[in-house]
């Protein structure tokens, strides 16, 4: 079976919230909603670093300035040696992003977000060509591996931003995707009172209800709290559908004095779920018409007494910081995770197999029952010192850094045991409630661990009055365990696979900071990323290859923005394959070259834009499979571009009003292997209008303004999803 990713369904991506410590000083003014309030900027000189506060609490607009992801220390966009994007939560609230993190993407350049259109339960990412939902997300820092249905969810109501590293990242946090990591950044403790609350509800008839409290704990103000809860539900877009969700996050930071922070939060999250009928449908009947026409995008075509879907999961956690006298940095980040998983669902698998037309069942859907049970115990802890310092001419900024990773998955996966089968449905006029079939053939019975260690050094030079290099260099050990307990197949074995490996991996940059606000660049950087499945091959390489990377960015003298271009060249190897025999082994390879262009300006107190340009070429260079040779991988779209602007009036009648426009375009993308069939280009439309008077606030946004009907992505000719529907969501607010 060809399913999303990994795993016979789908692969979770999600996350836990949690922390790194943010502390906004009481001159800055935020909307931790995101509405349309006034930013007081934050101007970064080039060459001078950037604060905490600045790397990780609220974007001015839509122009961010710093980051934390590119080096793990608070720098200067414009001095990583790759391309970052960061999407604040300004940006979050005009464009409407009210649950999903991977819609916050949608206008992001190198990234293809929702490839297989709306999946309420799982966010899904591809960067630079390379599914990320596995390897490539984390947390204030900390990884939020995925495996199987092992992921944790994260709602964006709980961030500050949202933020890419493109291209390898294992210099800096290990084994991941090599196409790029997204690092989720929480909201955390202000030091200002702050009281918000907001309401809305969709189209399709989903309400929710978001709180988020922030004030001083003790008299003295060494101590701020703030508690950020929503709970939301109801209808989706499908038949049948529907979900019930919530979370709340309480945390506490602690700052005895000027050099010592500590903030602890825990996170407690559960969602409940009749899945929707995306994801899994034929190309035959989506991208082109079948005898019948096409599927109804609404359709359900599973059983709605049967389908369960739910999640419980908690984090705990702490990030504590101090400065001495002498300049040395210590930090420590810690986060511990819990999630209990389980899902029953069916789920079409193409057209039953008959080669007949006058068969009745000849253009009915083919089923699969599924069931699994997951339970997941993760352990993150980050250890870092900073320290500034002169040789010479030379400025050095040296981050030095040991962390550990731990993650246990505990899994039973089955399906109705051979030959019995779900019963089919008609597409067009499904009928449900028809007796199924035990679903009692287990297949996946594992309990997986698997530890890394790594240890790494980064040293930012400054010299010549605008050279600045950048030195990374790691060392990972990981370790892997696979327990197989008794299947259906075979009820009497059990078996213990275990493998170790270790890896260096490395970055070096070079760029000139020009007077005028440009800076040219250009880097190196290795990667690796662990397989984590066990094989009789054995499959127990990681993954592993280079990129190399050139650009420009551009932080413009006369207006507030930043622009960037780059290209680069990845290449990944050990790529896990599949022969015509079944038989896996590590013998695939795969390029990514590409183009990207992106630019976010703050025109002025009215004007906002961002506009975003990708060109992403991929090819499988090695195969066990010749005739995949020279293939493009599917799902990733070869060219994607997008354009945001914003208008809010300041002055007059009308003042408090904002509008706000979008368009997106995704280019042709393979359907299969073997690049017999395409997913046509489309593109789509949104709107939204705003208005703020004092402390209140009511939003309208509409994604897909004229309701294109449109196929987002095919992993196989069977597994197709549909493009969000018109998705319309009034939302109400009030700050105190």
């Amino acid at each position: 079976m060809q399913i999303k990713g990994t795993g016979l369904y789908r692969v979770l991506m999600a996350s836990a919230a949690i922390a790194v410590v943010a502390l906004p000083q009481a001159a800055v003014a935020q909307d931790a909603a995101g509405g349309a309030t006034q930013l007081e900027r934050l101007t970064v000189e080039g060459g001078q670093g950037a604060t905490d506060q600045e790397a990780t609490g609220p974007v001015d607009g839509y122009v961010a300035k710093a980051t934390g992801t590119g080096s793990k220390t608070a720098t200067p966009i414009s001095e990583i040696p790759q391309s970052v994007s960061v999407v604040g939560r300004e940006e979050l609230a005009d464009r409407g992003v009210v649950t999903k993190i991977d819609e916050a993407l949608r206008y992001t350049a190198g990234v293809a977000a929702e490839p297989f259109g709306t999946d309420p339960d799982t966010d899904w990412f591809y960067i630079r060509g390379f599914d990320a939902s596995q390897t490539g997300v984390f947390l204030d820092g900390l990884n939020l591996f995925t495996t199987g249905f092992g992921g944790f969810q994260t709602d964006a109501f709980m961030l500050e931003r949202v933020e890419v590293l493109k291209g390898p990242a294992s210099v800096l946090y290990g084994g991941s995707n090599p196409g790029g990591i997204i690092n989720l950044v929480s909201k955390r403790p202000l030091d200002d009172p702050y009281y918000y609350t907001e309401i809305g509800i969709n189209n399709f008839g989903n309400a929710f209800f978001g709180f988020d409290v922030n004030d001083k704990l003790t008299q003295d103000g060494a101590a701020d709290y703030r508690v950020t809860g929503k709970v939301s539900g109801g209808n989706n877009y499908s038949d049948f559908s529907e979900d019930l969700r919530g979370f709340i996050l309480p945390q506490v930071t602690y700052s005895p004095d000027d050099a010592t922070t500590l903030t602890v939060y825990a996170n407690v999250s559960s969602f409940d779920q009749t899945h929707i009928g995306n994801g899994f449908l034929p190309y035959v009947g989506t991208v082109v018409d079948a005898p019948f026409g096409r599927i109804d995008r609404d359709a359900f075509f599973g059983e709605p007494d049967k389908d369960t879907g739910r999640y419980d999961q908690q984090a705990i956690g702490y990030e504590v910081k101090h400065e001495f006298d002498n300049g040395l940095k210590l930090s420590q980040n810690l986060r511990y995770g819990h999630l209990d998983k389980h899902e029953l669902l069916f789920y079409p698998n193409g057209y039953v197999n008959t080669t007949d037309p006058a068969d009745p069942g000849y253009f009915q859907l083919a089923r699969i029952g599924f069931e699994h049970d997951t339970t997941v115990d993760t352990f993150a802890v980050d250890n870092r010192a900073e320290m500034e310092f002169d040789t010479g001419p030379v400025n050095h900024q040296v981050l030095a850094g040991l962390d550990y990773k731990h993650f246990k998955i505990d899994q039973v996966q089955a399906v109705p045991a051979w030959p019995a089968t779900a019963t089919p449905i008609d597409p067009v006029n499904p009928v449900y409630g028809l007796p199924q079939p035990p679903i009692d053939g287990v297949y996946i019975n594992q309990k997986t661990t698997q530890q890394q260690i790594g240890l790494y050094v980064q040293d930012q030079l400054r010299f010549g009055d605008g050279w600045i290099a950048t030195l990374n260099g790691r060392y990972d050990y990981v370790d892997t365990e696979t327990h197989s307990g008794p299947t259906y197949w075979a009820p009497t074995q059990s078996s213990t696979y275990q493998y170790s490996d270790a890896a260096f991996s490395g970055r070096a940059g070079l760029a000139y900071e020009f007077d005028n606000g440009l800076t040219p660049y250009i880097s190196v950087a290795t990667f690796f990323s662990p397989v984590i499945v066990a094989s009789v091959t054995p499959n127990n390489k990681p993954e592993e290859g280079e990129q190399y990377e050139a650009g420009i960015k551009y932080e413009p003298t006369f207006i507030d923005g930043l622009l960037t271009a780059s290209v680069f060249q990845l290449t990944k190897r050990n790529v896990v394959v599949t022969d015509t025999l079944g038989i896996s082994t590590q013998l695939g390879e795969v390029t990514s070259t590409g183009v990207e262009l992106e630019g976010k300006v703050n025109l002025n107190e009215n004007w906002k834009i961002l506009a975003a340009y990708s060109y992403t070429d991929l090819e499988i260079t090695e195969d066990t499979n010749p005739a995949l040779v020279g293939k493009r991988p599917y799902v990733v779209p070869e060219q994607q571009a997008a354009l945001w602007l914003d208008y809010v009036v300041t002055e007059g009648a009308l003042e408090g009003v904002s509008i706000g426009g979008g368009l997106r375009y995704q280019g042709k993308s393979a359907a299969d292997k073997e690049n017999t069939a395409f997913v046509p280009d489309a593109l789509v439309a949104d709107a939204a209008i705003r208005y703020q008077k004092n402390d209140w606030a009511a939003s309208l946004n509409v994604s897909n303004l004229f309701d294109k009907e449109y196929v987002k992505g095919c992993q196989g000719l069977t597994v197709c999803g549909y493009g969000e529907q018109r998705t319309i969501t009034l939302k109400l607010s009030k700050k105190w």
